[in-house]
Parts: C-alpha cells; structure tokens; sequence
C-alpha cells in the first residue's frame, strides 16, 4: 500500500517522520521560514499571518520594549548611511577610499558613498597657486633677515660661492598622485627645487649667475623640477620660478661690492672716452673736408685768376701792337695808381700856384689803418675815396705833365 493513501503507514514517508514523535529528525523547512517570519514581524511591531495568539514571540508582552529598540536602530541606520553625502567644492577634487585603497576622484558637486568606516573621501584644492621658498623665508623684515644659509649658499663653476634665493610656485596636477604616490609632496617638491637650483648654478660662472643669466638659470631651474615631479608621480605643476635675490655670502660682501664699484668706474671711463671720441672725431672729419674744400676753392680761384690773368695780358699784346706808346702810358698810369693808392704819403705838384691846401690828416690816419688791416679796410679805403674832398684846385695841365715827366726821368 502506498504511503500517502487512506490508511497507509504514515513510516514510509520518504522526507522523514514530521511527527513530534523522532525527535532526531531536522526541522521543517517551511516551518523556520514561518518562525523568522513571526520574530521580524514582532521585532518591528507587526503581526503575523494568522493573527492567533500561537504567533506571536515567546514572553511577548503589549509592553515588551522590542519594539522602540527596532525604530531606534532603523534610524540609525538612516543617519549612517546620510553621512555618506558629501559635496565637492569647485576647484577642488575629492579622492574616495575603501579601506585605505584608492576607489574613484570625484569632480565638483554633490554625492555619496558608503559612510565611514567603509569609506572615506579627501578633498584636494587643485587651483590653489601654493609657495615654497628656498634660501630664505618670507614674513619678516625682508629676505635677508631670514635668510637660510644651508639652502642659500651655493658653488659656481669658477669655484665661486654665491647665495642665492628662490621661490617656486606650483599647484596639485593630479590629486590621486599627491595623495598616495610620495609620503610629503610639498617637502619633495622642496629638495627637488634645491637640487635642481644647485645644479644650474653649478654649471655657470659667478659673473653670468649675478648678471645675464637670471633668466634663463630660473627656466632651466624649472624644467629640471618639473621632470623631477613627473618622474616621481607627485601630481605637481611648477607654474612659476622667480630668482629673488643672487649675491656673494655676507662675509664678502665688502670686497665683492668694490670690486663691482671698480668695474662700474672702467665702464663708466670707457663711456667717457667713447663720447669723447664721437664728439672729437666727426669735428676733425669736418674740419678736414673743410680744409680740403677751401683748398680746392682756392685751386680754382688761382687758376681762374691766372687763365683772366693770360687773357687780358693777351688782350693788352693786341693793343700794345696797335698803339704801343699809349698802352705802355695807361699800363703806367694804372700801376702808379695802383701803388700811390696804399700809401700814406701825398706828393702835390705847385708849381707856379699859390693856393692853400687842405690836408686830411685823420683820413690818412685811417687809410694807413686799413693798409695793416686790409679785410677791415676795404669798406674804410672806399668810404674814404667817396668822401675825400676835392681841396686840391687842378691847374692848367702843366702840373700833371711835369710830374709825368719827372717820373719818367
């Protein structure tokens, strides 16, 4: 007979005896489904499916305080999982953890993760412009006050020592590489500054650090600590490297500074005598092209006077061989004008007249001036002619002819 009809043997069940009566036999599944189902519903204040009395939890009373510890651990569990909500301000990033272990970088806004101690989120500025100063630090009376010899003083490669002060500024470039890739990226950025300023400095001379070189030591000083960071990971940006200061040690200064007053005086003599020199040498050059000009004048004066001097000797020939008693008379005459004229002595012929002469001694007086000045005289001699009054009384020719004549003889 099978086992499940009327009147079968409820022992050859093949799931097992369901009765209470082998007590070895596991339990029903259906059955502790039924019971966690009872103690839930209890637990929060519900009631079961058959609403009977056999239901509800064992020792349950209407004041048992299960029921308030249920609401209190739900809200609690609201709470925890509303700490996980956080906002990521603009410009900065926020790096979510796991347990310690890198998870995601979230951008500016609002969002969750799973509430501490699961998570944890940090958030890194990366638009801040951040400072490190080496050599010297900022916040009192000046760069020199706190100087900080061991990062300042550096050697050159003419085995020089200078002391030299920088500031790097820089930003966060990626914030999950400055969070976990170096243990203090602001203190490597720091010895990579240092190192790379050492290195620069190193391999130029004293005279080119102080000088010329500031420009391009600050921008071969900032490629070599970019490199350095990328090298590393940091998740740093060099944005900028100023030199802010480049002089010899404090303990000689003094000698450095008179050296320096020195070169300052060689250049300032050497400026001195190149003004000089433009000054002097365009005015000798002047006065040489007018030396060579005037003496080209004076070629072409003189040989225009001794070509007008050739034509009118040729011109006087002709003449002469036309009339040669009268050309050689008025050749006479106008020599003896010519003579008499720059004299300062005047010969009157009175013979056979009586009249009184009127000598103008001062006139004479100037014409004899005018002779040792002749540039002066020019205008004097001419003045003097025009005004020369006639005193002498002309006679009746004979006076002139025996003066002629005396001369002749």
């Amino acid at each position: 007979m099978a086992w499940n009809e009327p009147g079968g043997s409820r022992d050859n069940d093949p799931w097992g005896n369901r009765s209470n009566k082998n007590k070895n036999s596991p339990p029903d599944l259906d059955e502790v489904i039924r019971k966690l189902q009872k103690k839930f519903s209890g637990l929060f204040g519900g009631k079961s499916g058959g609403g009977g009395s056999g239901d509800r939890p064992a020792g349950w009373t209407p004041s048992s305080p299960l029921k308030p510890i249920g609401i209190l651990a739900l809200v609690g569990m609201l709470i925890w999982l509303a700490t996980g909500i956080y906002i990521v301000d603009e410009g900065t990033r926020g790096v979510v953890t796991r347990f310690g272990q890198y998870v995601d970088t979230t951008l500016p806004g609002p969002h969750w993760h799973i509430p501490t101690p699961v998570e944890a989120v940090q958030n890194v500025n990366v638009e801040q412009i951040r400072t490190v100063e080496i050599g010297y630090r900022s916040g009192g009376a000046g760069a020199q006050a706190n100087a900080i010899a061991g990062e300042a003083l550096m050697l050159t490669k003419d085995e020089n020592i200078i002391s030299v002060k920088f500031a790097v500024q820089y930003k966060v470039k990626d914030a999950r590489d400055y969070l976990f890739n170096t243990r203090d990226p602001d203190a490597s950025l720091r010895q990579a500054t240092e190192s790379a300023v050492r290195d620069v400095v190193g391999k130029n001379n004293l005279d080119y650090v102080l000088k010329e070189g500031r420009t391009e030591i600050a921008a071969r000083a900032s490629e070599l600590i970019q490199s350095t960071l990328d090298r590393y990971d940091a998740g740093l940006q060099v944005t900028s490297l100023n030199m802010q200061d480049a002089q010899p040690p404090e303990e000689v200064q003094g000698a450095f500074l008179d050296a320096v007053k020195s070169r300052e005086d060689e250049q300032r003599l050497i400026n001195e005598a190149e003004a000089y020199a433009n000054d002097v040498i365009p005015k000798a050059r002047g006065g040489a092209a007018r030396q060579l000009e005037e003496a080209n004048g004076y070629k072409a004066q003189v040989v225009a006077q001794a070509k007008g001097e050739a034509s009118r000797f040729s011109q006087v020939l002709v003449e002469y061989e036309k009339a040669p008693k009268v050309t050689r008379d008025r050749l006479y005459l106008e020599s003896m004008e010519s003579v008499m004229s720059r004299s300062s002595k005047v010969m009157v012929d009175v013979k056979g007249g009586n009249n009184m002469l009127y000598l103008p001694l001062d006139r004479m007086t100037q014409r004899q001036t005018t002779a040792e000045n002749p540039a002066a005289g020019v205008m004097q001699s001419d003045q003097l002619l025009l005004d020369k009054p006639a005193t002498i009384p002309q006679t009746n020719g004979r006076g002139s002819d025996s003066a002629r004549a005396r001369e002749q003889r």
